[in-house]
């Protein structure tokens, strides 16, 4: 591409207002896939500790089958924490039954959520996501650790971003048939939110980072904001 035009990177491209914050109304996409429960969103997770709660989405397209959604249903269930998970209204009927009810003392499971809002709250500890692109980035830019189950596509290789290059999360291994079990996503929980062993510092750490260098990026005189004006430049 560069022999036929100058190659700029810019980004990450998300709302000015989790970043930079050097737009006062840039504060959405402006879309949503489904209706956000904002209000019963927000006002679960204010009244949780810092960072103690599992944030658990796979995005609008990714369908898991029924014996994986039942394991994550049990991990979260059997843990001694609290969850928010946003399960899409046709996905509804892969939950363990009278599921919602039993879990609510330490869950909330809603059909959406808005999710940039969520990943910024400060008692979010930790992001249980499929990897989708959009998920990935915005995660990073917002200083969250990951537990990456990747299922299709580009997910794989952002999965392997987020556990061996850029270090701010962990990948949930499969057994023999294809499915996480309970038991490691409970394990890879807990060192994520630095319950056991040392490698959640270091996470968190690195995911400090990168929030850092995401926003240094934007931010006025940072690499993309001088692509940007460079590229305006040469329209003009």
């Amino acid at each position: 591409m560069s022999k036929f035009w100058n190659v700029m990177i810019v980004g990450p491209t998300i709302p000015s207002i989790y970043l930079d914050k050097r737009l006062e109304n840039d504060k959405d996409y402006g879309m949503n896939m489904f209706k956000p429960n904002v209000t019963a969103c927000m006002s679960w997770l204010s009244g949780k500790p810092k960072d103690s709660v599992v944030y658990v989405s796979f995005g609008s397209v990714a369908s898991l089958g029924i014996e994986q959604m039942e394991e994550i249903a049990l991990a979260l269930k059997d843990r001694n924490g609290y969850f928010l998970w946003v399960v899409r209204e046709t996905e509804k009927a892969k939950l363990p039954h009278n599921y919602i009810k039993e879990t609510s003392h330490k869950g909330l499971v809603v059909t959406w959520c808005p999710q940039l809002e969520v990943l910024s709250h400060e008692s979010v500890g930790c992001f249980l996501t499929h990897c989708g692109f959009n998920s990935t980035l915005e995660a990073l830019s917002l200083g969250v650790p990951m537990l990456a189950l990747p299922q299709w596509t580009d997910q794989c290789t952002n999965a392997k971003y987020i556990e061996d290059v850029w270090r701010i999360g962990i990948r949930a291994r499969p057994d023999e048939k294809g499915i996480v079990r309970k038991e490691t996503i409970i394990r890879c929980i807990m060192e994520l939110l630095m319950e056991v062993g040392k490698k959640g510092e270091e996470i968190k750490k690195n995911s400090i980072k990168w929030k850092n260098l995401a926003k240094k990026a934007v931010d006025e005189g940072g690499k993309s904001d001088k692509n940007v004006d460079e590229f305006i430049a040469k329209l003009i």
